[in-house]
């Protein structure tokens, strides 16, 4: 797998990116309810993020998205804090550094876009995800933010955002 880019998505990436993420719940047994899987914008994820301190990226090789991560507004939260949201890669390209890349660049437009706080949340099995989180300075909450829909995600956890992400 060479090449491996991230980049902003494409409405025409709408339908690859809503079958890697549906992919990666069915391959790894994660929830269906409850979760990203079942959120009404998976299959229009470029109109989702196409507004005001909203973005996602997609990781592309060959001409194929293998993944993608995005941030927008905290729903139903009135403080200046985004969520990263719908992070999600295939098999084949885990494990090789680019989930956290993918944090950095969020992490990094979040703060561009002027948010003060980066907000997740996660499943328990997500072991990797969580370290990775954690090693880009991510802490865990004891309780839930805004309104997601994610009733099945019980692992929160928030990023004072910096300059450096640091």
């Amino acid at each position: 797998m060479n090449d491996i880019v991230i980049r902003e998505i494409k409405k025409e990436d709408n339908q690859q990116i809503a079958a890697v993420i549906r992919e990666v719940f069915i391959a790894d047994n994660f929830p269906k309810t409850g979760t990203a899987f079942a959120d009404t914008q998976l299959d229009f994820m470029f109109e989702t993020y196409d507004k005001t301190r909203a973005t996602y990226f997609v990781v592309e090789s060959e001409g194929k998205i293998n993944g993608g991560a995005g941030v927008s507004q905290l729903e139903s939260s009135i403080e200046n804090i985004c969520e990263l949201q719908k992070m999600y890669f295939l098999q084949e390209i885990r494990g090789k550094g680019i989930g956290f890349q993918m944090i950095q660049k969020c992490l990094q437009e979040a703060t561009e876009l002027g948010y003060e706080k980066c907000y997740l949340e996660t499943l328990p099995e997500m072991l990797t995800a969580q370290h990775l989180y954690k090693k880009a300075g991510f802490e865990y909450l004891c309780a839930p933010m805004g309104n997601t829909g994610h009733a099945t995600c019980p692992v929160w956890m928030i990023k004072e955002l910096t300059i450096d992400n640091e």
